[in-house]
């Protein structure tokens, strides 16, 4: 009787299964074709953190170097230096470097810095094949992307002149 009763719920889980893909099967699909389509990311999205552009060209990043976020950290992943030009000058940050294969996310750094220096990226593909792959220097990451920046709008303008001749 009981070997019985097994098949008729075994083919009844069946059915079922079957009645779930054949729903399936008439709906919108919900699968992307990553890399060539993405999703829109959502506002509330926190990616992994990194440095806010001041919009000022002599100081790149709100930075001072305070070592708040450093010593909030859980994970301990943090570690900021900075430098005066003179002694009674304002402390700029020269390195800001965190391993983010050991981060956790918790958002402690960005909560917790006086300046607003630090923000959550929309960046969600950060991959890298070693440990090393995943330490960052967001100082460097930003001059790095301001260079670009300003290299495309170069590259814009340079196109937008030769369609006016």
């Amino acid at each position: 009787m009981k070997y019985l009763k097994d098949i008729m719920l075994g083919g009844l889980s069946l059915v079922e299964g079957m009645a779930v893909t054949f729903r399936r099967l008439f709906q919108p699909l919900v699968t992307v074709q990553y890399p060539r389509k993405t999703n829109k990311i959502s506002d509330a999205y926190r990616g992994h953190i990194e440095l806010t552009p001041s919009g000022d060209p002599k100081l790149p990043h709100k930075c001072i170097a305070c070592g708040t976020c450093e010593r909030v950290c859980p994970s301990g992943v943090i570690r900021v230096q900075g430098s005066k030009d003179h002694a009674k000058g304002l402390k700029v940050g020269t390195h800001f470097v965190i391993d983010f294969s050991k981060c956790s996310l918790c958002g402690l750094c960005v909560e917790s810095c006086p300046t607003g220096a630090l923000q959550y990226s929309k960046e969600y593909a950060l991959i890298g094949q070693t440990h090393w792959d995943c330490v960052y220097d967001l100082m460097e990451r930003l001059h790095r992307a301001e260079a670009t920046k300003k290299e495309a709008a170069k590259a814009t303008a340079k196109t937008a002149a030769k369609l006016a001749a």
